[in-house]
């Protein structure tokens, strides 16, 4: 769910166009809950890149690694495994408190159906999933750091380039399962209609699943995940039992418009680059004496250097991310005309804007400095101003 429009962004002084769509207590409300939770969603961001700069920047890290490492024998291997692993979980002990702070407000809202439980539970996985993900490829990377210290980020680069891509292939097999249970559409028009949908534009889609969001969240979405064989398009629960068919396949249409887009095959071949150039820059500053000295590492073969590496990483990361949501407003923006295109009913698709909006509690017009910093999609206010002024091609 996204938009904009090929006449750009509204201007930024004064309310955007389509700030009268919703009621002075819908945006208030909206407004409300971004103040009450940014804080700590920023927070947690700002602690956990805090830690990481704390670890890799200073003594403590390696000394942190050491420790770890010595509760199993102190082995190289040993201390690279169980020094991942601690700093792994000393980041999610860092990020707990503030996201579940963020979860007490949704559920003041209305956005949060899930226990405590269960929030616990989905934390777990996470954790999970990130030592199933992360002990391997440490493993690895540092295999290759032992057997070139100098060159170990040319192959890392290429390994990281090509997990990238399997990731994202795999993601909707192995990964969304964890977090969710999907079943199929049952036969039906609702059904038909976004197959005959799919159909229509082109796209080849092997399934239509229902995910139960509704254990989780109040929050209406759809999306089209998967790559080649594993395409399917899934959509939560709750948007099936509040919003009309008509929305429902507005929503499909917009997903439809990355696929055919090849956002999906673009974003992994934009991912995989960035994996590739990221280790390439972990490289080089993992190369110069003044930072290892700093870490407390004699080299990149070193498993001390560990904190060090995550440091940059995060770094890395957050650095890049106002340029990757700017890239995603853009795609968002597109993908919005093609919903219209495909369907042409800009009545129904502001409808579905609306209702989108007001059932996730959006800030429908936030302060432009967020958007740019953190949305990945425009405003509701701007993804209705660019339906507006969209025209069908004569």
């Amino acid at each position: 769910m996204r938009t904009d429009t090929d006449t750009g962004p509204a201007p930024d002084t004064g309310p955007a166009p389509g700030a009268d769509d919703f009621t002075p207590a819908e945006r208030a409300r909206g407004r409300a809950l971004r103040r009450a939770q940014s804080p700590w969603a920023i927070g947690g961001r700002l602690a956990g890149l805090a830690l990481s700069l704390g670890l890799g920047l200073t003594p403590a890290g390696a000394g942190l690694v050491t420790a770890a490492g010595g509760l199993f024998g102190g082995g190289r291997t040993a201390t690279v495994l169980a020094g991942t692993s601690a700093l792994l979980l000393l980041g999610q002990a860092v990020a707990l408190p503030f996201g579940a702070r963020v979860t007490a407000v949704r559920r003041r809202y209305g956005l949060v159906t899930q226990g405590w439980g269960g929030w616990a539970a989905d934390a777990l996985r996470g954790l999970a999933l990130s030592l199933l993900l992360a002990l391997p490829v440490v493993f690895v990377l540092f295999a290759l750091t032992e057997r070139s210290p100098d060159g170990w980020w040319i192959p890392a680069a290429a390994g990281a380039a090509l997990l990238t891509a399997a990731l994202s292939f795999l993601f909707p097999l192995v990964v969304e399962p964890v977090f969710n249970r999907f079943a199929p559409m049952p036969p039906g028009p609702q059904r038909e209609a976004l197959l005959a949908l799919a159909a229509r534009d082109g796209v080849r889609v092997r399934d239509v699943l229902v995910a139960d969001a509704s254990r989780r969240t109040t929050a209406l979405n759809a999306y089209v995940s998967g790559l080649g064989a594993t395409r399917r398009i899934v959509a939560y629960d709750t948007l099936l039992d509040t919003a009309d068919p008509g929305e429902v396949e507005l929503v499909v249409a917009h997903e439809l418009g990355h696929v055919k887009a090849r956002d999906v095959l673009t974003g992994t071949l934009l991912g995989a680059l960035g994996a590739a150039l990221a280790v390439c820059a972990l490289g080089l500053l993992t190369g110069r004496q003044p930072l290892l000295s700093a870490a407390g590492a004699g080299s990149a073969a070193d498993p001390r250097v560990l904190p060090l590496m995550a440091a940059c990483a995060a770094l890395i990361g957050a650095l890049a991310g106002p340029a990757q949501c700017a890239v995603s407003r853009r795609v968002e923006a597109r993908a919005d005309r093609h919903a219209l295109e495909l369907t042409g009913d800009r009545e129904r698709f502001i409808a579905m804007q609306r209702r989108l909006a007001v059932a996730n509690v959006s800030d429908v017009d936030p302060p432009r400095v967020l958007e740019l910093l953190f949305a990945t999609h425009p405003s509701a206010v701007r993804r209705i101003a660019a339906a507006r002024a969209w025209r069908p091609a004569p």
